[in-house]
């Protein structure tokens, strides 16, 4: 399996954990169970594009906010999987900011522990 395929399941695989995480913790936050992968999927694939985008506004417009990109790559994914997903229930204001904390924790985590102990082959220096 190549590097970019790994690299991609274990970014799915870290959204997954952090979406699971604020499902479990947060009320009023729900996917339907049918629709998790899809949910998950359309959330990566959305941030995935955002990030570059965002990245470049926050250099141009606001470079204080550049250790905060995660987080709002985080917010705009769950904003927009929740508009175009009939799976995903975000549940109001404050779920959606403890949301976007739990699953860009939960993501964080997956990106430093998958990493470790399922794919030893991403921790190596790319050649």
């Amino acid at each position: 399996m190549s590097r970019r395929i790994k690299s991609a399941l274990a970014l799915l695989a870290g959204n997954a954990i952090g979406l699971l995480l604020a499902t479990l913790l947060l009320t009023g936050f729900a996917i339907k169970p049918i629709s998790f992968i899809v949910v998950v999927i359309i959330f990566t694939v959305v941030q995935v594009v955002a990030e570059p985008l965002i990245l470049k506004l926050g250099e141009k417009k606001a470079p204080a906010l550049k250790g905060g990109i995660a987080l709002i790559v985080t917010l705009v994914g769950l904003l927009v999987t929740d508009l175009i997903t009939t799976g995903l229930t975000v549940g109001g204001l404050s779920n959606l900011l403890g949301a976007t904390l739990l699953v860009w924790l939960g993501a964080l985590i997956g990106s430093i522990v998958l990493p470790i102990y399922v794919f030893p082959e991403l921790r190596e220096n790319k050649k």
